[in-house]
């Protein structure tokens, strides 16, 4: 059924169905599929208003009518309902806008989970540096990151986007974030550095590109989101920036060269 196409924000009501935070519908014609964030869907096909799940999920169907502007479902399993739920559109059909869309949260989420990491990052950090003026700044710039969080969190919560299911998927701040084992080696200042500015500078493009990715999708927030965040960045990385000799002087103190 045409008036089904597009992509539906689904909503729990009632019954057995799990919490479905992040969960949509996408349906094109005939055929659509349910997923969580990036992760693989499961496929159905649309026969009127019953949405049929294809293998390994046979024998599931949603029965589908009507409601205000969207529809309400009854989830089955050979007949019996087992959950009640309320399908809300979100875009028209899976076309341009939905996409840029899409993308945008995937961005804002990225961001989430970066500066997420980056706060352990800091925690760590904070814990093993012993200048004073330097685990200053470190807090300071824990605050920031706090802050550079709640805006993010906000921005999805706005958009309506979930955040869950994405950032577990998503790994691509790994190779520059700090693990536990890290934070056991020797020598720690120069490396400490090393790491938070090559860090500030990926925090700073990732930025840069959300803020044109959301002036793209006339999301002028989270665009300002992205500024403000930056600038942050920017400042911090100018604060390492300053200090390399130093972090060189403590870097050798630790390993007991004398130069």
């Amino acid at each position: 059924m045409a008036e089904l196409d597009g992509v539906w924000n689904v909503r729990r009501l009632g019954g057995l169905l799990p919490p479905l935070a992040g969960v949509r519908k996408r349906i094109e014609g005939s055929r659509g599929e349910t997923s969580i964030g990036p992760l693989p869907g499961a496929p159905f096909d649309v026969v009127g208003l019953s949405l049929r799940y294809r293998a390994p999920f046979t024998g599931f169907v949603d029965e589908l009518r009507p409601h205000a502007d969207g529809y309400l479902g009854r989830a089955t399993f050979r007949g019996q309902e087992f959950g009640r739920f309320a399908m809300e559109r979100t875009s028209t059909r899976g076309g341009p806008m939905a996409d840029l869309n899409d993308q945008l949260n995937k961005h804002i989420d990225e961001a989430l989970a970066m500066e997420n990491n980056v706060l352990k990052m800091l925690d760590g950090m904070i814990e093993t540096t012993h200048k004073q003026e330097i685990k200053n700044d470190l807090r300071h710039h824990k605050v920031e990151t706090e802050e550079h969080i709640s805006r993010l969190q906000q921005r999805l919560d706005d958009r309506g986007a979930s955040t869950s299911m994405v950032r577990e998927a998503t790994g691509v701040m790994g190779a520059l974030m700090k693990s536990v084992v890290d934070m056991a080696r020797g020598e720690k200042a120069g490396r400490n550095a090393r790491d938070g500015y090559a860090t500030e500078h990926l925090e700073i493009a990732s930025y840069q590109l959300l803020e044109r990715i959301a002036e793209r999708a006339g999301d002028t927030e989270t665009a300002e989101v992205a500024r403000k965040n930056r600038a942050d960045e920017e400042a911090m990385a100018k604060k390492i920036e300053g200090h390399w000799d130093l972090f060189a002087e403590i870097s050798l103190e630790e390993e007991g060269v004398k130069v």
